[in-house]
């Protein structure tokens, strides 16, 4: 299925997605009136999903604003830095750094004030960076409570997955040396545009990936090309700290990203970036 967050009238709610008829289905007309207010809520509940048939009216999906799927999430993004072979070789180019893999994942996280929706703007902070740059990734929901996750089991703990752009500014990741300052500068995490269960994405998880700037082709890859894939990823991440509901995975960018280009191409306003995920849908930020 595709859950979908959404703000209609000035109100907020959930429900499921029918994205080929363009149609939203509120959560109380399918789930009854004991839904959780807000699909995090229900992720976090580790309910059931279970959708015989579709009421026979729903809500017109353009005339709804769409938020990040998990638009108030409880903790801070986990991220995955440099997890494709080819974007670890193109920032080594600039950094004049190893351009081999890493040995273990590159956790990091974005704080949750980054988070914005499917077409929400992109600030540029005009005066605090100068390098603004875009990584197209596939994030995990986790679905359910776990520490110490076996390798075999990590796919058990995934709820579904959604699109997610790792918006950076380089020269603060750069010159705070840990990342947390430049990847968490205000709307720095757009999301969406719906989560797309487990069972519509077949395992192992091999969906292209790509990013567009104005149109132009960026980034164009394959998630089966990550070094540590997701169980891995959520094996590790596991090892004595507990994963909750609802938590996010970002599972790394892979190369093209506006650093690696000679001269790099950075953001700046009126570009507007997409980000797209096979099966799983495309985000799309003008950067103001």
């Amino acid at each position: 299925m595709f859950l979908i967050s959404y703000e209609y009238k000035g109100k907020k709610g959930w429900g499921v997605a029918n994205p080929d008829k363009r149609v939203i289905y509120p959560a109380n007309d399918i789930f009854g009136e004991n839904t959780p207010n807000s699909l995090l809520g229900f992720i976090q509940d580790e309910s059931t999903i279970k959708l015989d048939t579709y009421p026979e009216r729903g809500l017109n999906m353009d005339q709804v604003k769409l938020l990040a799927p998990v638009s108030n999430p409880t903790r801070n993004i986990f991220c995955v830095g440099k997890n494709y072979l080819e974007h670890i070789i193109e920032i080594a180019k600039q950094d004049n750094t190893a351009q081999k893999p890493l040995e273990h994942p590159a956790f990091f996280s974005k704080a949750t004030n980054t988070v914005i929706g499917t077409f929400d703007v992109i600030p540029s902070h005009e005066g605090i960076t100068e390098q603004l740059d875009y990584e197209a990734e596939l994030a995990v929901i986790i679905g359910k409570r776990g520490v110490n996750i076996p390798v075999e089991d990590a796919m058990d703990y995934v709820f579904g997955y959604t699109v997610l752009n790792d918006v950076t500014a380089r020269d603060l990741q750069s010159n705070h040396l840990q990342w947390l300052k430049g990847k968490s500068l205000d709307g720095f995490c757009p999301m969406g545009p719906w989560i797309v269960t487990k069972d519509e994405i077949s395992e192992p998880v091999e969906l292209n990936i790509s990013s567009k700037v104005n149109g132009e082709i960026r980034q164009e890859s394959n998630t089966r090309h990550m070094i540590f894939d997701i169980p891995t990823l959520i094996s590790i991440l596991s090892q004595g700290m507990t994963l909750e509901p609802g938590d996010i995975l970002a599972t790394g960018t892979p190369s093209g990203v506006g650093k690696g280009f000679v001269p790099p191409k950075y953001l700046k306003k009126g570009d507007i970036v997409r980000v797209e995920v096979e099966k799983v849908g495309y985000i799309e930020n003008i950067v103001k």
